[in-house]
């Protein structure tokens, strides 16, 4: 196995030059084993092939996604607006997703965009990684918060439908979200061996739980008499209800639906797997429903609680289902913690973040970043104390993970457009010639304009409570990274490549 002697004899590229390896706090001993950025591996390599599809399926839950935010998703456009901005954010963010995955074949790193943002950016690497590493890092702490709370309000929501006056409280969900928070965090804390086979099963109950509420929703209203949606009003009736008089623009803001279902491309795997599912899961709830103005103006926290029960027909059907995607969705809860967590701590392990050799520590005994773990749980909870206080707040900082997530790809895909992608050595998926070039501008010029799309308000007229204050969130945190990076360059680290085929890298490193 090569070490670190073996490594000063390989050619160097323009991002070890501008790296710090030369920090001697940082840089591996003599005789250790690197891994693909360049660190000491620490972490015990415990998820393979079919628990990293678990946890990419999960993780995404595209149809749990959807329906969680039917109720808003069909002010731009009804029925029809909902399925065909789907498929639009579906088709652009698969460009988005191929652009992703050639970096992560040629620079496999838990960094992620971070790491390859770094490596494309050339000589500006280090700037541009640790900007889009920050936008990384955050979008992921808003979508753990985001998730645990649609499940937490999913949870109320079976509550209340069994129970006829129950009328639900901010408090309720705040309570239930505290305890799923902490639930998943010790899960991920004290069960790290665990997380893979827990990541297979929550991938099949993601896979069959979408099958049988297709199923459900598409036999039961019929077994029970009651109308289905028409045709017409699930494919043709298109109704703006945006105040915006362009229907052509209140298309493009309602994309952001699917953008937060399918927004996830640096775990790409789910694209793949679920976009399907999710289409005809649209689909088969839509048909499903008799009364939309019933679904808009549910009592329930989670409009699929309504949903289920018009096509279900009872409450014990609705209960049934809504339990059936609880499970899966309670299980992404702990594929989210354990992505933000692992992107916290490679940044911290890099100098990137506040107390960074506290956080970059790995408990010897948990085999896992504990620290980070821990961090992020504590977050999530302040998070939560927000949404008491005022659900408008609360929804302005979850509200920026599609953005936050969205500028840190573009950190990474835009410098490698411009390098005329030259600092990248290919991986084993490489789109060569024009295409690859196509790919990416076509990827970098969707985030660019749709980002800009997306920070426009969700309605008109507009007010304090109905603003979206995505723009303000993303542009105060990008303010916040930038001040914090005058604060760090001199002492920040960044990420190392190591190159595939220069042996350098840990046995089990691939």
């Amino acid at each position: 196995m090569a070490t670190v002697e073996e490594k000063a004899t390989q050619p160097s590229t323009t991002h070890e030059k501008s790296s710090a390896l030369s920090s001697s706090d940082d840089a591996p001993g003599p005789g250790v084993a690197l891994n693909v950025s360049g660190h000491k591996q620490e972490l015990q390599r415990n998820f393979g092939l079919m628990s990293l599809c678990g946890l990419g399926i999960t993780s995404g839950n595209v149809w749990f996604a959807l329906g969680g935010t039917l109720n808003v998703a069909i002010y731009n456009g009804g029925p029809p607006g909902v399925i065909y901005e789907f498929i639009a954010a579906s088709v652009c963010y698969w460009i988005v997703a191929a652009s992703i995955a050639e970096l992560a074949s040629a620079i496999p790193s838990s960094g992620g965009v971070y790491h390859w943002a770094t490596v494309t950016g050339g000589p500006y690497g280090r700037t541009c990684g640790w900007f889009a590493g920050w936008w990384n890092a955050l979008a992921w702490l808003f979508g753990y918060a985001s998730v645990v709370q649609i499940v937490s309000a999913q949870a109320v929501s079976m509550y209340a439908v069994m129970h006829d006056g129950f009328v639900t409280q901010q408090w309720h969900v705040f309570v239930t979200y505290i305890i799923i928070t902490w639930i998943t965090v010790s899960i991920v804390l004290y069960l790290n061996r665990a997380l893979p086979p827990i990541e297979i099963v929550a991938g099949f109950f993601v896979v069959a739980g979408v099958f049988i509420s297709i199923l459900v929703c598409a036999i039961m209203p019929h077994v029970n008499q009651r109308p289905y949606a028409t045709n017409f009003s699930v494919w043709g009736d298109w109704q703006n209800q945006t105040g915006y008089s362009s229907s052509g623009f209140a298309f493009l803001a309602g994309m952001l639906n699917g953008a937060y279902a399918v927004g996830t491309p640096d775990l790409v795997t789910h694209l793949a797997e679920e976009v399907p599912h999710g289409f005809f899961y649209l689909i088969s709830i839509l048909y499903g429903i008799s009364s939309f103005d019933d679904v808009i103006d549910s009592v329930y926290p989670f409009p699929l609680a309504e949903i289920y029960r018009q096509a279900a027909g009872s409450k014990a059907g609705s209960v049934g289902l809504l339990f059936l995607a609880f499970i899966p969705a309670f299980l992404s809860c702990i594929g989210c913690c354990v992505t933000a967590s692992r992107v916290f701590w490679t940044l911290a392990r890099d100098r990137a973040t506040p107390c960074s050799h506290f956080f970059s520590n790995v408990n010897q005994s948990t085999h896992n970043p504990f620290r980070a773990i821990v961090f992020i749980g504590v977050f999530v909870t302040v998070l939560g104390c927000i949404y008491v206080g005022s659900k408008t707040a609360f929804a302005a900082f979850v509200g920026s993970f599609v953005i936050l997530s969205t500028l840190s790809y573009i950190g990474a895909i835009l410098p490698h457009l411009l390098s005329g992608r030259k600092n990248v050595v290919p991986g084993w998926f490489w789109m060569k010639g024009a295409m690859g070039f196509m790919v990416n501008g076509i990827a970098c010029a969707y985030i660019i304009v749709f980002v800009v799309i997306f920070c426009f308000p969700f309605a008109l007229p507009v007010d304090a409570a109905h603003m979206n204050y995505a723009s303000l969130i993303t542009g105060g945190l990008s303010l916040f990274v930038l001040l914090f990076w005058f604060v760090r360059q001199s002492t920040y680290v960044g990420p190392r490549q190591v190159i595939l085929d220069t042996h350098v890298l840990a046995k089990d490193a691939l």
